[in-house]
This record gives C-alpha cells, sequence and structure tokens, in this order.
C-alpha cells in the first residue's frame, strides 16, 4: 500500500501543474456545491424565522370556526375574553410569551393613493411585539391607550411618501360586515428588514382595534413564542382542547416547508451538472496520464505487474486528487460561508406579497449533514470518474503499449 502511493505521489508530480489544475477543479466544484446547499438552507432557514416571528409565533390558539384565509370578524370565529386564556397560558413553563391578536382587512388611502392591507391590532406591551418596537426607525412606537395614531412599514411609507406625523385614512371591515373609515395620525415607521410584510401591514393598538371593527374583548388568535420552537408539537399536545384549534408553526408555515421540498429537489439537479463538470476534468487528467505513459505500463505488465495492480494504482491517483480538492473544497467553501454568513447576499423582493417572508438578504448556514453528505458525494464521484482511465490502463496489451509512440 505505502507503495502504491509513493508512485501516486510520483506520477501526479510529473505534471503538477495538470494535477493541481485537476484538484483545484475538484476543490471548486465542492466549495460551490457547499455554498449552493448553504444559500438554500439559509434563505429557507430565514424565511421560517420571519414568519415565525412577524406571523406565526411558535403556536397559535383559535377559535374552532375562525379562518385565517377569510378574515373573518364574527363573533363566533373570534376568542373571548382572551387576557383570561394568556393568563392560563402563562403558567405553562415552556411559554415566553402569550399576545392576543386582532387582524382585519382595510384599505390605507392618501389624496388619490389607495393600498389593501392587513390591519393588526396588537398589545405595544407584549414581549412578542419586540420585534415591531424595535424596528421603529422614524417617530415613535404605539402605546396602548392611544386612539388616533397607528405604525406602518417604512417601504410602505416610502410609496405613499408619508412621514412619522402625516394624516392618513383607514377603512376596515367590522365584525358586523360594515366598513368604517377614520382619519390617524402616523406615530412612527418600522421596518422589519422584510419589505413583503412591511408594505402590506399597518399596526394599531389592541383596543383600538377592537373598537373600529366592532369586536369589543375578542381577539382573533393567541399569538405564542415558546422557549424552545421543537416543543411546540408537545405543547399543542397538552393544550388540545375542543374549544380552540390550536396550531404549530409547522403547520402554519406548511407552504414554506412545501417550497423548501421542491428547491432540494430541484438543487439536485445542478449538485449533479457540477459534479459531472468535475469527473469529467479528472476523467480528462488521468486518461492523458494513461497515454502519456503507454509504454510505462507495457514494461510494467511485461515484468510481471497485474492488470490489478495497475488499476489499484490508477484509483489511488484519483484518491488523492479527490483528497486533495475535497479538503481545499472545504476550506474554500467553509471560508465562503463563514463571510457570506456574516455580510449576507441581498436579493431583490418582490413587490408581490406571496406568504412566503424573504428578508432582504440571505444568510448562508450549512448544516453537518449537508457537509459530510456532499463530502461524500463529491469524493465517490471523482473515484467513479477515475474507473474508465484505470481500467483503460489495467486492460492495455504489454505487446501493443511497448511499440506505443
Amino acid at each position: 500500500m505505502n507503495q502504491l502511493f509513493k508512485m501516486a505521489f510520483r506520477d501526479l508530480g510529473r505534471n503538477k501543474r495538470r494535477s493541481i489544475l485537476s484538484a483545484l477543479a475538484v476543490a471548486m466544484g465542492t466549495a460551490l456545491l457547499f455554498l449552493m446547499a448553504a444559500v438554500l438552507r439559509g434563505e429557507m432557514r430565514g424565511a421560517v424565522q420571519n414568519a415565525i416571528r412577524l406571523q406565526t409565533g411558535h403556536l397559535q390558539l383559535r377559535a374552532p370556526s375562525y379562518d385565517d384565509s377569510k378574515v373573518s370578524l364574527a363573533w363566533e370565529d373570534l376568542i373571548e375574553a382572551p387576557d383570561q386564556v394568556i393568563e392560563q397560558l402563562k403558567t405553562l413553563p415552556q411559554v415566553r410569551s402569550a399576545t392576543p391578536r386582532l387582524i382585519a382587512s382595510g384599505i390605507l388611502s392618501l389624496g388619490d393613493q389607495s393600498k389593501g392591507m392587513t390591519v393588526i391590532g396588537i398589545d405595544p406591551a407584549a414581549e412578542s411585539n419586540q420585534v415591531f418596537r424595535q424596528g421603529v426607525i422614524e417617530g415613535d412606537f404605539l402605546t396602548p391607550d392611544d386612539r388616533q395614531g397607528l405604525l406602518i412599514g417604512k417601504s410602505l411609507a416610502d410609496k405613499f411618501g408619508l412621514n412619522a406625523g402625516d394624516q392618513v385614512n383607514l377603512l376596515v371591515n367590522t365584525s358586523d360586515g360594515s366598513v368604517d373609515e377614520q382619519s390617524f395620525t402616523v406615530r412612527g415607521l418600522y421596518s422589519t428588514n422584510t419589505p413583503q410584510y412591511d408594505e402590506h401591514t399597518v399596526f394599531l393598538p389592541l383596543a383600538k382595534a377592537q373598537s373600529i371593527a366592532r369586536a369589543e374583548d375578542h381577539a382573533s388568535l393567541i399569538f405564542v413564542l415558546l422557549q424552545d420552537q421543537e416543543q411546540s408539537e408537545p405543547v399543542a399536545a397538552a393544550l388540545a382542547s375542543s374549544n380552540y384549534q390550536i396550531k404549530t408553526w409547522q403547520e402554519l408555515n406548511e407552504l414554506t416547508t412545501q417550497l423548501e421540498d421542491f428547491a432540494n429537489a430541484f438543487m439536485y439537479v445542478f449538485y449533479l451538472i457540477i459534479l459531472g463538470i468535475t469527473a469529467t476534468v479528472v476523467t480528462n487528467t488521468l486518461v492523458m496520464a494513461v497515454y502519456e505513459r503507454t509504454r510505462e505500463i507495457g514494461i510494467l505488465s511485461a515484468i510481471g505487474m497485474k492488470g490489478r495492480r495497475i488499476l489499484s494504482q490508477y484509483l489511488t491517483e484519483a484518491a488523492l486528487l479527490a483528497t486533495g480538492g475535497v479538503v481545499g473544497g472545504l476550506i474554500l467553501g467553509g471560508l465562503a460561508i463563514a463571510i457570506l454568513a456574516r455580510v449576507g447576499i441581498s436579493i431583490p423582493i418582490s413587490s408581490v406579497y406571496t406568504g412566503i417572508l424573504m428578508g432582504e438578504k440571505i444568510y448562508p448556514y450549512l448544516i453537518a449533514s449537508d457537509a459530510i453528505g456532499l463530502t461524500i458525494a463529491a469524493y465517490v464521484i471523482t473515484l467513479i470518474a477515475s474507473l474508465y482511465p484505470a481500467l483503460l490502463a489495467a486492460r492495455m496489451e504489454p505487446v501493443e503499449a511497448l511499440h506505443a509512440q
């Protein structure tokens, strides 16, 4: 075995430039695989985390008949006296925060400009709404007793030309099926770094939202954050009751999960393309080496070296190329992911609200299973690519090889 490695090192060293370029091709291919996997994983992870912190929480409690696709404000579809339910939830050690939210459809208008919005009534003091409090970039956050103010997203304010302190009209659907319109003062502008969400969401204090929607002491849902998101299903099972729907973040983000599965399947095609290109480079390198050393192979065969020994020699060369390339890919890919995970990758955001909350940047995130799987795949494909030139060398007839030019 030691002799095989010595010969393989010697043979690769005969044409150092070609060997280095081949190993570099494997390294670049492996690094690109890591980066693509990390970007996809980071994109989906970011979308899920955005949805949890802004929209779904880890759990939601709803009335049995509530349907979020219809944004119903009928009292039978709402939770009555939500504060009493929240006090019970807070006794559970797994619950970090629980707060009521009232959700209504509305239209924001200013002069001849108007836009359909989701109007959300929140408890400004709740810990779960800290993300919006910290996101205020102009003006002030809402207060529980504010009856004239609202909070709008920076991206929406830019489209309307609004600043903190400006007046706007807001039309809101009510529990009896009618529409109420009032003038509000823009208390502040917020940004969650999720333009799709910011552009379509307006916040009111819960008490004011209940008043304008005629849904006194009712909430559409109770938004729950847990100490650990992996506890969502056990906590949901413990809370199971005929009085409420209990939805976990997995159920509420089913679209994002399905998109991730589809994207993973689609990315396998790109992985195969990259691995195919890498394999072609390795195959070409070893085939050229075989033809350059044809007479040498003939001499080795003539003095008694078996075909399987020649086969092992070329496979050992391929193993060395694969090892150097994969290690280089781990280093290059790891450095690229580490840098991009800090600065992020800016992406263009469509103004169309799709329900999947993509942030302004993607932060690549590579998990151990992806790294191990792609490393093994790159290594195995490189070895498979070496089989043809290795067999070509092993099957050469000694007489023909000796007479080769």
